[in-house]
């Protein structure tokens, strides 16, 4: 892609609320009456958020969170059926709705999914390639395409990276719902908490990532990325290669630095 100098400014969002305090950008779900189904514009504006997002080095983690009482019941099948929703957006066009889960996959910034109500079908897209995936008690996870007549063919790239295969076959299969607790168990999320400690708890986790080295989590999450399509006996002398990158990097200095000199990192 193309180096852009992309800006908020001027620019109205329809489908999503954008906030930036302290070096995290909290993309927001906002069409809790369509219990936030993913339109075209809707995908537009969290694409253009995010490579807005890993154009900006002060921007160090991305949330993504939602308004209303579901997170997202996955694509608009109004919008997938031809319909023309209407829209005030003024975002420019980047991608479609499967290209968000190559976009944050290719951030090389943490991202956090704070899930507080149930997640349907294309929303996996998302929770499958953020790096971490925090859920409200009582939510409950569904690929339910099938019931539809349809099977989630974009969603598999991600899901089977994250839940055991004979999990997420029955998951897409049956298109039944499980728990936060099966989703935890099956890696789907990291963990889930109480409703009333969940914006809490993922600020938190927000800030903490925001604090440790930029640019060494980029290359690692970059890295991560590449290896994960390598065989062992490739993926080693390549991470070699990176840990090397790392160790000659700013970041690695600055961080080697504050320990001998026994004080807290500053991290450009």
């Amino acid at each position: 892609m193309t180096e852009e100098n992309l800006s908020l400014e001027r620019l109205v969002f329809d489908a999503i609320e954008i906030e930036i305090v302290n070096h995290i950008l909290t993309i927001r779900l906002n069409r809790p009456k369509r219990k936030n189904a993913i339109s075209p514009t809707m995908a537009a504006e969290i694409i253009y958020a995010l490579d807005y997002a890993k154009q900006q080095r002060d921007i160090r983690v991305v949330v993504l969170a939602a308004n209303g009482d579901v997170f997202c019941a996955g694509g608009d099948l109004a919008a997938m059926s031809g319909k023309v929703v209407e829209t005030n957006s003024t975002v420019p066009v980047r991608g479609s709705t499967d290209d968000i889960a190559m976009r944050f996959r290719h951030l090389n910034k943490p991202s956090i999914a704070c899930i507080q109500g149930n997640l349907f079908a294309g929303a996996l897209l998302f929770l499958c390639n953020v790096t971490h995936a925090i859920a409200a008690e009582g939510v409950k996870f569904s690929a339910p395409e099938i019931k539809r007549g349809l099977w989630p063919f974009m969603v598999m790239g991600g899901l089977f990276r994250i839940m055991p295969q004979r999990a997420a076959l029955d998951f897409v299969m049956r298109g039944n719902s499980i728990s936060t607790d099966q989703a935890e168990k099956w890696g789907l999320i990291n963990e889930s908490v109480a409703a009333e400690s969940l914006q809490g708890h993922v600020a938190s986790l927000a800030k903490e990532l925001a604090s440790l080295a930029p640019g060494s989590i980029a290359l690692g999450l970059a890295s991560y990325v590449q290896q994960d399509g390598m065989d062992f006996d490739s993926a080693l002398p390549f991470l070699r290669e990176q840990l090397s990158v790392c160790l000659q990097s700013p970041d690695a200095k600055e961080g080697i630095a504050a320990f001998l000199e026994k004080r807290e990192p500053k991290w450009d």
